[in-house]
């Protein structure tokens, strides 16, 4: 069979999880998950992934979507965590051009804030060299002249100055499904919307999975030597089906980003800020002609797959907008989307949430099953390459990490130094296909070296897509989606392949009947389906907008 991500061949997929026992199971489709399938599969573990909802539906679709040094952790000095990361983010750079966007980020500096200029200056230069910062991109200290000119949103008042410094702007759901495609396109069997109801055993080891299809209610077994646990904010619900949730524990900790209208909130610049009161810091981040703001950073308790923007958390946030840029007075009418998301932390008393470190744990079970808990997206391929380690020296297989040169699906376009002139020449392309040149760049963007295979179904599709009242480019991004990237429902395109629920709120409102027409016709859904699959979006894009008490 050939190594296809189609939603149309879910049936196969299934089949091939259940035919043969596999090396290893990976429970968990976010960035973790993505990452060990990637890793286990090229040192010649055979692999299956399973995750009860989207890929990347969970955290992994729901973070401040930047590689981001760890700045912060110079703060906790947390060295070796900072050198780490500095690495990881060149090599994603490099391997997935596409999806990773480096951005000058500006630390402004006041008198009476966290960071002094001494400091700042200190800091940085520190953080150049342990993350190892190309020559062009090693931080600027500026005057405070210099960093109104960057940003003359900036509160003037007390201002002495600022640090520049480069952070990568990723988008994390298509880095966890270019990673998901590469480990498929290498043989690995992932699914989406299957769910683990409990594992199995054999005496006391766990030696498989009941999964239950989320989509059609159907159970089926999957067995395998060696199951891996990377579920995120499910980590110990997990570890309680095994009966092993002893010594750490997970600690969730929620963080909400508000998106505003460019216009609104015209940003020229990235700003990483403190805010008033607690001493927390912020991001307000320029993405696609919309300004993002967050985070909070909060203890949270409730539904795991559902967290909410509260009031609460929407005034903390424009309060500290309005303070840091006091000439914009933001109110909760200007806030166009927003999202909301878990950080699974590694528990640690009488720590408050933004105090929990950043670090990843694995846990070993009696029971053989193994656990990832904690991490962060940067960190996402050496916490794989430590995960697969420990499940190699299980299963006796000698074959070492190699993902550090593997180029993820999208990446063939030159790396990193060829994006530029890809780009160009991308451009060209969908210009001539009767794109606009920022519709093309978007798509060049989002896709990568893939976007080939946007263009030509175009080309191929115009009359199917007229049928549908569909646009020929969101016609080939949705073939694609179903074909290339597992799309099973309109929430799974719009929010999680394409960003849009987030970033282009309004293309979502325009377009969403006719595309849940189109997949009600493609999948045959019957009306309960289609009336499900409507809601479901309905209520992402109603929560998207309206806090709740």
């Amino acid at each position: 069979m050939g190594h296809t991500f189609s939603s149309e061949k879910r049936w196969n997929y299934i089949a091939q999880l259940k035919r043969e026992e596999l090396d290893v199971l990976i429970i968990g489709g976010g960035i973790t998950g993505a990452g060990i399938a990637l890793d286990a599969q090229v040192r010649g573990l055979k692999t299956g992934l399973v995750e009860m909802q989207d890929f990347a539906a969970g955290t992994s679709s729901r973070s401040t979507k930047l590689i981001h040094g760890g700045l912060r952790y110079l703060k906790q000095f947390e060295m070796k965590l900072v050198a780490e990361v500095g690495r990881e983010r060149a090599i994603v750079f490099e391997n997935a051009p596409h999806v990773t966007t480096p951005i000058k980020m500006l630390l402004p500096i006041y008198k009476d804030g966290t960071f002094g200029k001494l400091s700042t200056s200190v800091g940085l230069k520190l953080y150049d060299r342990l993350a190892d910062v190309g020559k062009h991109e090693r931080r600027d200290m500026l005057t405070r002249r210099q960093t109104l000119k960057h940003e003359p949103l900036l509160r003037a008042e007390k201002l002495k100055g600022g640090g520049m410094y480069v952070e990568y702007r990723t988008d994390d759901a298509r880095l966890t499904i270019e990673v998901l495609k590469e480990a498929v396109r290498r043989g690995a069997c992932a699914l989406n919307y299957l769910k683990v109801e409990s594992l199995l055993y054999e005496g006391e080891k766990a030696v498989g999975a009941l999964v239950v299809d989320q989509l059609t209610g159907e159970a089926h077994k999957v067995l395998a030597k060696k199951i891996v646990n990377a579920s995120g904010p499910w980590v110990d619900t997990i570890r309680e089906q095994d009966r092993s949730k002893k010594g750490k524990n997970i600690k969730l900790s929620k963080g909400v980003h508000l998106v505003i209208d460019g216009k609104r909130f015209p940003l020229q610049q990235a700003i990483y800020f403190d805010t008033e009161k607690d001493g927390r810091m912020m991001f307000a981040i320029p993405r696609d002609g919309k300004t993002y703001i967050g985070t909070t950073d909060t203890f949270y308790e409730g539904d795991l797959a559902t967290p909410r923007m509260t009031k609460e958390d929407l005034n903390y946030i424009l309060r500290a907008a309005n303070y840091m840029f006091p000439s914009l007075k933001l109110s909760p009418e200007d806030v166009e989307s927003s999202w909301s998301g878990l950080r699974p932390l590694i528990y640690e008393e009488g720590k408050t949430a933004s105090e929990l470190s950043r670090k990843d744990e694995v846990l070993m079970s009696d029971s053989g099953l193994i656990s990832i808990a904690g991490g962060k997206l940067t960190g996402y391929r050496k916490m794989a390459e430590r995960v697969v380690d420990v499940v190699c020296k299980e299963l006796g297989v000698k074959n070492g990490c190699e993902t550090e040169d593997i180029t993820l699906s999208g990446g063939h376009v030159g790396g990193a130094k060829g994006f530029e002139s890809f780009l160009k020449k991308k451009i060209s392309d969908g210009v001539a296909l009767g794109l606009s040149e920022d519709e093309a760049r978007q798509l060049a963007i989002r896709y990568g070296s893939n976007v080939e295979n946007i263009f030509s179904r175009m080309s191929a599709f115009r009359k199917q897509a007229q049928a549908f009242h569909l646009p020929a480019s969101l016609y080939a991004e949705l073939r694609y989606g179903i074909e290339e990237e597992m799309v099973e429902t309109p929430l799974d395109f719009f929010q999680r392949r394409t960003g849009a629920l987030f970033f282009n709120i309004k293309w979502v409102e325009t377009w969403m009947e006719p595309v849940t027409r189109y997949m009600r016709d493609t999948f045959e859904w019957s009306e309960e389906e289609t009336a499900k699959r409507i809601q479901e979006l309905a209520t992402e894009l109603y929560f998207a907008k309206n806090p709740i008490n």
